[in-house]
């Protein structure tokens, strides 16, 4: 069986022309393929066309070049097309795939009319630069009906010109095209367009006016067997999607992304001061919000509640009060039960509120993450590392002064971190103690050096955790990030 290597020349374009020619994959890029500086860099999509008695073995080469479907929100998802992206570890960036089983277009959101002729599309494909590329009378075909049915009144009153790129296709794809030939293909493949029609749609996209409103709605009554719902549903339709849209963005904070195809992941990056987890978090979120439904999260200082303010302040005050009436030496020492009660039972108080503060983020974490999102979280609460962001009480009162109320709080807060459950891949940035002293100087040094060589010194073979090295240059520690991260999904 074919397996195709990955050699550090190629890049991630190159081995997917590589392996869908050595597989024999029933394929075209049916329209894009003139706009290579676009794609090819990983700016614009690539569009392929798929036979669909191929899927499974196309599907099998996505997997092998470690290609991840992707779905988009459920109201945008149109049968007959789904979406790939590939990680390009050569040139660092993505590569967006559309791959279509059924020659579907018409309007971005709805994809409302087919044109059952992939068939013999694919049969006129010849090879490309870079992919296959069907006959040129096919593309113009295709591309003419496409454009006449993205007409827009509104557009040609406030623009005289065409939109250059594409008028300039049109003249590429007419330049190459063969006329007769083209005709013949309407003829015996689309016959219920007719070739009058055809020139008469050719002719609007060359000199845009109002009169492009006619053939549109003309050429929507032609298509109307071949659309999947009326034209006022999919006016509908579309108006709904961009509800759908600003209610996911402004009201529940979530973006019109796409989603890993197999389900949402948490991302956990631990490690001690200095490892660069906060510049690695938002490294990730920057390169990963652009296309998926991303969500970035401090666990170690979730937003605090009003009921954690107010015991902070009560605590405080206090504290305050112990000390103008001198009834107290030293308050910041650990707990005893022996002195004041008030200002100790409020600091285990506080502990309680910062593991439900957690809990909730930890909630809506949770909740993006279930419904497909990504969500990479600066620290995370974990059983091995104790002196961040676990239980305090424990560790505050010992057990000759505990009561019922350290008893009560104590359960409470174990209660709140037992319901964090682990996250789906955790990364732990490893640096030495000396090296995270040098890098974090505005705390001190014992602190940080305490911090750092917990985790420095932690055993987590008998967990999933992954273990990078962050004490190398930020580049090397990014590309492995990236690349570990991108494997998981």
């Amino acid at each position: 069986m074919y397996l195709l290597k990955k050699e550090s020349s190629l890049t991630l374009v190159d081995q997917l022309c590589a392996a869908l020619d050595a597989d024999d994959i029933r394929y075209c890029q049916w329209k894009g393929h003139w706009k290579r500086s676009r794609w090819a860099t990983g700016k614009g999509d690539i569009d392929l066309l798929i036979d669909q008695t191929d899927a499974e073995r196309f599907a099998s080469i996505m997997c092998r070049l470690g290609f991840k479907e992707a779905l988009p929100p459920l109201d945008r998802r149109i049968p007959g097309i789904s979406h790939y992206y590939g990680f390009d570890e050569e040139t660092d960036g993505f590569t967006h795939l559309h791959i279509h089983y059924q020659l579907v277009f018409g309007h971005y959101l709805t994809m409302n009319y087919r044109l059952p002729i992939e068939r013999p599309l694919l049969n006129s494909a010849v090879p490309g630069k870079f992919f296959r590329v069907p006959a040129p009378e096919f593309e113009l075909i295709v591309f003419v009906i496409r454009m006449a049915l993205q007409y827009s009144p509104r557009a040609s009153i406030f623009r005289k010109q065409p939109v250059p790129n594409h008028h300039n296709e049109l003249n590429y794809l007419r330049k190459r095209a063969d006329v007769t030939r083209t005709m013949e293909i309407l003829n015996q493949h689309l016959p219920f367009i007719g070739t009058a029609f055809f020139e008469t749609c050719m002719q609007s996209l060359e000199r845009p006016n109002l009169a492009g409103w006619k053939v549109r709605h003309r050429l929507i009554r032609i298509l109307k067997a071949h659309a999947r719902r009326s034209l006022i549903s999919d006016f509908l339709k579309r108006q709904l999607c961009r509800i759908n849209g600003r209610i996911r963005e402004q009201i529940a904070g979530r973006q019109s992304r796409s989603s890993p195809y197999f389900g949402g992941k948490i991302v956990a990056l631990v490690g001690g001061d200095g490892a660069g987890k906060t510049t690695a978090v938002d490294e990730l979120h920057s390169w990963l919000s652009p296309r998926f439904s991303t969500l970035k999260v401090h666990l170690g200082k979730p937003s605090k509640s009003s009921f954690t303010i107010a015991v902070a302040v009560t605590r405080r005050l206090s504290l305050l009060l112990s000390k103008v009436l001198h009834r107290q030496r030293n308050l910041n020492a650990a707990f005893h039960l022996r002195g004041p009660q008030l200002p100790g039972y409020l600091l285990l108080l506080r502990s309680v509120c910062i593991a439900r503060d957690r809990y909730k983020l930890y909630l809506k974490a949770r909740r993006f993450a279930t419904n497909g999102g990504l969500v990479i979280c600066d620290r995370y609460p974990t059983p091995q590392v104790k002196s961040m962001d676990g239980p305090n009480i424990s560790r505050l009162v010992s057990p000759a002064d505990r009561n019922r109320i350290t008893e009560f709080l104590l359960k409470a807060e174990a209660s709140y971190y037992g319901h964090i459950m682990p996250p789906d891949l955790l990364i732990v940035l490893k640096v030495h103690p000396e090296i995270a002293v040098q890098r974090k100087t505005d705390e001190p040094a014992e602190y940080v050096r305490a911090r750092s060589l917990e985790v420095w010194e932690l055993d987590l073979s008998e967990t999933r955790a992954h273990i990078l090295d962050a004490s190398r240059q930020k580049s090397d520690v990014l590309t492995d990030l990236r690349s570990l991260v991108w494997s998981e999904l």
